[in-house]
Order: structure tokens, then C-alpha cells, then sequence
């Protein structure tokens, strides 16, 4: 199918323009004639109708799976850091020390009022049944001792809280507070931060317009919804991200600010790749098309009036076509209109071609 329209000619104008190497080289001998260079070599797609995966690419956010704020519970000085920075700890063990002396001296005061008040206990539980004291005079010293063990209790908490533990297993960062430092006044003092990172989830959004789009498609049977498959993570180099992950969370409710859904994918983390507030790019599988035609993204040239692939026809000479692009599959383009089975699209060389041009065609991976 060939598109007609009044930016066609445009497109060849721009194309024309962005290729003035190759007018500079056209300007030699004539092709054929004596002492003419050979046609450029090219290389080349030959276009063919099949399967293809309707993906969809996101820009997205990476995030901890659990995160811990190490904060003080008690007041204390910082004796000492018991963890290196930047390494994983386990959990429950100790990451802090804070001056234990005041809390020491309270638990072992707390134990002697405790000492006293069961003893006081003991020797009046024979009296009362000698009606030597009154039954209130008893219940008040058992009163007393209940409140001695309470505090006894809460003093051992507190001596217990001036060794400060890892609450889960995970990464920690930095120390935000140095030896001799007092923390817990009245505040729980932020002294570090834990995160899992393996696995580790990347958040994005989906527009619901195009879901509803997607939707309707598959319902009308011009595509078939795409089975678990996975999900690949671009990071911010380009570079795809060698393991694979899956998606794991859609929200329910559409945000009414953005029109978009909430989404989530969890990916295995074990080399600590993959940091906290990374910005990344999500793709996914959304359809499946059948009879699709497909071009890799090089080869598709851009501007405002649309797009165009550089063509060769049965003489062997390079045409500008325009095209209507769809989706995406994986890394091509799913081309909607201008291409049909059997065209050959040139990929590599297309800076030294112009419309026109005889070339020689190469298949792409076919060697020379």
C-alpha cells in the first residue's frame, strides 16, 4: 500500500536535504559511464508479514521492596558505629552502641524496689491469714510489687534499647551521626537507613487511554491479548538490563490528575545493579498481531510531517516511501501502511544514499 499525501513530497525535500554527502558524490561520472564509482553498498531488510508482539515501553522509577529507618529509643550518647557503611547486614544484628551506665544503674535500682516489694509480699501473706493485717494492707503490697516489675521491665527495655539492632536483613547506607553524638532527646533520632534491594520493583505508569484502546482492539479481534511473558528494563545508559522481571502490581482506580494507572514490576537484583530512585524505561508485551509488518527504529527517518524509510526498487534505485507507524515490537517499528511483503529497506548506509541513487543491495547479516 503506498501513501499519497502532500507531506510526501515534503518528506523527499527533507530527505534530500539530510543527505548532501551523497549529492556531493553523485556529482562524479555518471553511473555506467567510464570511470564512474561503483553504486554504494547498502544494507538491507527485506520486508515480511508475520507475528509480531505489541510491546510497550514506560519510563518508570526503581524502588526498595522494604525500606527501614535505624532510629534511637532511647536518649543516649553514640559510643560506637558497629557497621561498615555500604554493606548488607542481617537482621537483629547490633549497629549501634549508646552510653548503657545511666540505664544500667536504673535497671538494677528498679530490681532492688522489686527485691523489696516480694518480700514485703511474703511476710504479710501469713499475717493476713492470721488476720494480724488487714486484707487491704495486702493487696496494696501486691499492688506494689506488680508496679516494681512493670518498672523493673521497663528499665531492662530501655537498657536493651541502647544497643540499637538491624531490623531486617538488607543494604545500609551511610551513618547520620558520628561517636559522641546524643541522640533520642525528645525525638527518635534517625541514625541510618536499610533498603532490600534484591529483588527490587520499578514503578510507572500506564496511560488508561491506551489501555482502553488495547482493549477494544482485542475485543474487535484486531489483536490477541499477549500471554505472561517478560518484562525487560532499560536503565538509563541505554543498556537492557540482562535479567528479566514481571509485572506484579495494577492499580484499580485511575489517578484523576494524570488519567494514568499505577503499575509495578519486580526484577531479581542479586549483583546490586539496580539502585534506589533510578530513573529506567519498563517494556512490556501487550498484544499479539498477526500478519504484522515490522523495521527496525534505524531505520526510519523522523520530522514533524511524518515518517519515511528509504526504499529499493526493481531497477535497484533508492525511493523516499512514506510510512504510518503503529506500535512498537520490541525494538521495530510495526509499520501500519506504506510497506507491503517482498520491499527492501535499507538499515545501514543510509547516510551516503539519495533518491534515485542505484545501489547494491546487501541482506542484513548476509555478510558482503
Amino acid at each position: 500500500m503506498n501513501i499519497k499525501s502532500p507531506a510526501a513530497m515534503v518528506l523527499s525535500v527533507m530527505i534530500l536535504a539530510a543527505c548532501g554527502q551523497g549529492q556531493q558524490q553523485g556529482a562524479g561520472p555518471m553511473a555506467g559511464g567510464p570511470g564512474a564509482m561503483p553504486p554504494p553498498e547498502v544494507e538491507v531488510v527485506t520486508i515480511a508479514a508475520g507475528n509480531a508482539t505489541l510491546t510497550q515501553e514506560l519510563p518508570g522509577r526503581l524502588q526498595a521492596v522494604r525500606t527501614a529507618q535505624i532510629r534511637a529509643r532511647v536518649e543516649g550518647i553514640v559510643e560506637k558505629r558497629l557497621f561498615t557503611e555500604g554493606a548488607d547486614v542481617q537482621a537483629n544484628t547490633p549497629l549501634f552502641q549508646l552510653d548503657p551506665r545511666t540505664y544500667r544503674a536504673a535497671a538494677a535500682a528498679a530490681e532492688a524496689d522489686l527485691q523489696v516489694a516480694a518480700q514485703t509480699v511474703e511476710r504479710y501473706r501469713p499475717l493476713v491469714e492470721m488476720k494480724a493485717i488487714s486484707r487491704q494492707d495486702f493487696d496494696l503490697a501486691e499492688a506494689k510489687q506488680k508496679q516494681a516489675e512493670a518498672a523493673l521491665a521497663r528499665a531492662r527495655l530501655d537498657l536493651e534499647n541502647t544497643t540499637v539492632p538491624a531490623p531486617i536483613s538488607g543494604y545500609i547506607g551511610r551513618a547520620l551521626v558520628t561517636e559522641g553524638a546524643l541522640v533520642g532527646k525528645g525525638e527518635a533520632t534517625l541514625l541510618a537507613t536499610i533498603e532490600q534491594l534484591d529483588p527490587i520493583y520499578a514503578n510507572f505508569t500506564q496511560s488508561n487511554a491506551d489501555l482502553l484502546r488495547l482493549q477494544r482492539a482485542v475485543k474487535a479481534g484486531q489483536m490477541k491479548k499477549a500471554g505472561a511473558a517478560k518484562v525487560e528494563l532499560i536503565m538509563e545508559d541505554g543498556a537492557v538490563y540482562g535479567i528479566p522481571g514481571r509485572l506484579n502490581f495494577s492499580d484499580l482506580a485511575v489517578d484523576p490528575n494524570t488519567g494514568t494507572i499505577q503499575m509495578r514490576a519486580e526484577f531479581p537484583n542479586p549483583k546490586r545493579e539496580l539502585l534506589p530512585g533510578a530513573f529506567v524505561r519498563i517494556r512490556f508485551p501487550e498484544a499479539e498481531i498477526d500478519g504484522a509488518i515490522k523495521v527496525p527504529q534505524r531505520a526510519v527517518m523522523m520530522s514533524p510531517l511524518g515518517q519515511a524509510v528509504m526504499t529499493i526498487d526493481a531497477e535497484g534505485k533508492v525511493v523516499a516511501q512514506p510510512i504510518k507507524l503503529g506500535g512498537m515490537a520490541g525494538t521495530d517499528w510495526i509499520v501500519e501502511a506504506g510497506l507491503k511483503s517482498g520491499d527492501k529497506v535499507i538499515v545501514n548506509g543510509l547516510q551516503k544514499v539519495r533518491p534515485g541513487m542505484p545501489v547494491k543491495p546487501v541482506e542484513l547479516g548476509g555478510g558482503k
